[in-house]
């Protein structure tokens, strides 16, 4: 062979490898049909080539499980790799220290992976690093689960079931079209299912290995056809600023009266408690905080109030026989029900030719229009008010994108900006430059002047957010440490990112992060802990995001009809807890909708501040 050949074929290895080489590894692995599969988020530059050899497996095998790949790959798609792992890991911990640090957990039939998660209150991401053979989709009866001991008891519901869903989102990103993944809810059945998907309850067994209906249970990971119908989320709506999409029709205007002081208030609380034979804790949770505001109203204002709890079981015709009811003619105060589609249109016209107040204490309504109905849930037309000293003029604004993007997100940022020129910094992590000057991922240059900085991560990937967080960090210690102006910042964050499972979150206060938040209840407030003591003494566990909605929900509507209620209650400000509420009709005789959001402050001195 001749050096030119030689030296040409060296220079073709070199250029090879230099290709492959800056791929990163995704850390993210989901099961799928029983083989395991990166999620890996497609980078500017990268090729086919590259991803085989960072991954360890064939052109074909990406390509065959890709087959859109074959047309180029396009930047923040997803792909699935298989996973070609050992099944036995060579750093394995000895048997001695597994017994030290796990707890062994056998799978009892007709539990799931979140089921789990809840009984040990253990993240769910833990539960998957410490079990990474088992396909958290498909539990098998007798399978043995290691439960780390530290984690136990460090877990809400909330999180857990963020986490959950997360991993339901990054299997339906390489799910395909055909197939997608949906996470059985409280009086979900095979024939609601059904119906809600186009299906016979024949192929949703066929679908899930011969899944029996009376085997469904809720927080169970089943497979369904085609896209994602719209989850309903009562308790956290979307964060939008889309118009308001309610129909508007002719509305009679209400007039409210208040009752004399001794008169007792008659109240009903419509709750989708139990479906398809099952307890829904959530809404057990509210209905115990409701119980406890009560308390608290009974006490303050020596009101005589009582409540009537009917199970609505998320069904339109069961809240239809509700309002049939004799005694439920008797009713001054209709809390409920949660869901729109489940009766709320009939309630609303129960109440119009009473008048009498229907709150609806969790959902964002987008159908009903009336001047009787009262949403807790806040407006997101106003979502981004309390922000607004961060879009003033003298503000330098810097939009941090990186390959991946929020679009909603941005969206929303841009329609604050309003057209408002703003700087623009590509964020790209280079493995071992992190620490460079002029590389993409030194983010020195966002803060190295003496104006006051407005940094917005527009990123939707984990990974990125959590390393431009920390790129910020890094960048203010090494300019304080050069004795260079303190530099001035806010990072406007996205909410989204407290569904993240392993994100520093020391970086929100040493970033001086400020969020956006439908609710937000600090445990170390007197209010919130004088409310969990007696939550505890009263039910024997911490209470949830729900037990604190219902405690809110009675303090608030439960006086008013003895006196605001005759005002619509409007221009009163209240606060029974930490999240405050503030009543407002875009419109005459429209919905009285909260329009009250919280600001969440973190100060580099590890304190919350709450607006």
């Amino acid at each position: 062979m001749t050096m030119k050949r030689i030296c040409t074929t060296v220079l073709l290895m070199l250029w090879a490898l230099g290709t492959w080489a800056a791929v990163e590894k995704s850390q993210t692995i989901v099961y799928i049909n029983g083989s395991k599969y990166y999620v890996h988020t497609v980078r500017k530059g990268e090729t086919i080539y590259a991803l085989s050899k960072t991954y360890g497996v064939s052109e074909e095998a990406i390509l065959s499980n890709n087959p859109s790949a074959a047309d180029g790959l396009k930047e923040a798609t997803n792909l699935r790799i298989p996973c070609l792992a050992p099944s036995e890991p060579a750093d394995r911990p000895s048997e001695r220290k597994i017994r030290k640090t796990f707890d062994r957990h056998i799978v009892a039939k007709g539990e799931t992976f979140y089921s789990i998660s809840r009984r040990y209150e253990i993240p769910v991401g833990t539960l998957m690093a410490d079990n990474p053979g088992v396909d958290p989709a498909h539990l098998k009866t007798g399978e043995p689960l290691l439960i780390r001991k530290k984690q136990i008891g460090t877990e809400d519901a909330a999180g857990s079931q963020a986490q959950w869903e997360a991993y339901r989102d990054r299997l339906n990103s390489i799910s395909g079209d055909t197939v997608v993944y949906h996470i059985v809810e409280k009086g979900d059945t095979f024939y609601s299912l059904s119906r809600r998907f186009d299906i016979t309850e024949e192929q949703i067994s066929e679908m899930n290995n011969g899944l029996k209906a009376a085997d469904l249970k809720v927080g169970a990971m089943i497979r369904v056809p085609g896209a994602r119908p719209e989850e309903a989320s009562p308790v956290e709506p979307t964060d939008s600023i889309d118009a308001d999409r309610r129909p508007l029709r002719p509305v009679p205007q209400m007039v409210f009266r208040a009752l004399p002081a001794k008169q007792p208030l008659q109240v009903a609380l419509l709750l989708p408690i139990e479906a398809g034979g099952e307890t829904n804790p959530n809404y057990l949770d509210f209905y115990q905080g409701f119980l406890l505001g009560l308390d608290s109203v009974r006490t303050r204002y020596g009101h005589s109030i009582d409540v009537t709890l009917y199970n609505t079981g998320r069904n339109a015709e069961r809240v239809r026989s509700v309002l049939a009811l004799p005694a439920f003619s008797r009713t001054q105060l209709i809390v409920g029900p949660v869901y729109e589609e489940a009766g709320l249109q009939e309630v609303v016209a129960f109440a119009e030719q009473r008048e009498i107040p229907v709150v609806s204490p969790l959902a964002h309504i987008t159908k009903t229009n009336s001047d009787v109905l009262f949403q807790m849930a806040p407006d997101s037309a106003g979502k981004y008010d309390k922000v607004s000293d961060l879009f003033l003029p003298e503000k330098r604004i810097t939009l941090v994108y990186s390959g991946s993007t929020d679009r909603e997100f941005e969206r929303e940022m841009l329609a604050c900006l309003g057209g408002r020129p703003c700087r623009r910094f590509n964020y790209r992590y280079e493995h071992g430059t992190a620490r460079q000057e002029g590389s993409s991922s030194d983010l020195t240059p966002l803060l190295e002047n003496e104006d006051d900085n407005v940094l917005i991560i527009m990123s939707d990937n984990e990974v990125d957010v959590d390393r431009i967080l920390a790129g910020i960090a890094s960048a203010d210690t090494n300019l304080r440490a050069r004795g260079r102006t303190t530099p001035r910042f806010t990072v406007l964050g996205n909410a989204r990112w407290n569904r993240y499972n392993n994100i520093d979150r020391s970086m929100f206060f040493k970033d001086h992060v400020t969020f956006l938040s439908t609710y937000h209840a600090k445990r170390d407030a007197e209010a919130v802990r004088d409310f969990d003591s007696a939550y505890i003494r009263a039910f024997g566990v911490l209470p949830t995001l729900y037990a604190y909605r219902g405690y809110d929900a009675a303090s608030i509507f439960c006086p008013a009809m003895y006196n605001d209620i005759e005002y619509d209650m409007e221009g009163r400000r209240y606060r029974p807890l930490q999240t405050a509420y503030r009543f407002e009709q875009s419109e005459p005789n429209a919905n009285h909708v909260n329009t009250n959001w919280v600001r969440v402050d973190y100060k580099p001195d590890f304190t919350i501040t709450i607006e």
